[in-house]
């Protein structure tokens, strides 16, 4: 081997030792766990009362921590379902109801609630009628947990919809199953006589 070769050599191991050299020193650097970022409670000099600790939003909730009105983020009053709508009822409340159950209940539950929505007919499992008597007599909030955390086949659809939109779906089914028990008694007087009238 002449010294022209042996001198390569050495050039080409000179230029690995260094660069694992340098590999080695940057792997040493102590950024990641030397971020820049304040501890907890530590003084600042960005914000004018010297903290760095910023005061939360208003109204923040803590992670897994409700606000005081459980019932409107449960549906239960000492562990049991209620029956009624944690809010009054409006014809706008009913309005967002028939909306949001039309996107996320329609496919399953069919527009009137037999059951019968299309993944249904291609061949999925049917749910319950919400006109059969059992369901009928459920109170408000069950539609409402159901939602929330789901049931049987059903997932639950808290992310989806925010609490109030699932007390309208379920104010909505409520009138989903008057309509198909309703009678003409049901109708004000009114009403009532114009559709007598419009009758063959």
């Amino acid at each position: 081997m002449n010294a022209k070769h042996r001198q390569r050599d050495v050039w080409y191991l000179t230029r690995w030792c260094l660069a694992v050299s340098m590999l080695c020193i940057l792997g040493c650097r102590q950024d990641m766990h030397d971020q820049p970022r304040y501890e907890p409670l530590e003084a600042s000099t960005f914000f004018v009362d010297g903290s760095s600790a910023r005061t939360p939003v208003t109204g923040t909730v803590a992670r897994g921590q409700l606000p005081p009105d459980t019932y409107f983020f449960t549906g239960k009053v000492d562990g049991q379902l209620g029956n009624a709508l944690p809010f009054p009822l409006t014809r706008q409340l009913l309005e967002r109801g028939q909306e949001r159950y039309n996107i996320y209940c329609v496919p399953c539950h069919d527009r009137v609630g037999t059951g019968q929505g299309m993944i249904v007919r291609r061949g999925l499992r049917q749910p319950p009628s919400f006109h059969s008597a059992r369901l009928r007599e459920v109170p408000l909030a069950h539609y409402f947990d159901v939602m929330s955390n789901g049931f049987g086949a059903m997932m639950d659809y808290a992310v989806q919809l925010k609490p109030r939109d699932r007390w309208a779906i379920a104010a909505y089914i409520r009138a989903l199953q008057l309509s198909q028990q309703a009678s003409l008694d049901d109708v004000p007087e009114t009403t009532r006589q114009q559709l007598q009238d419009k009758q063959p």
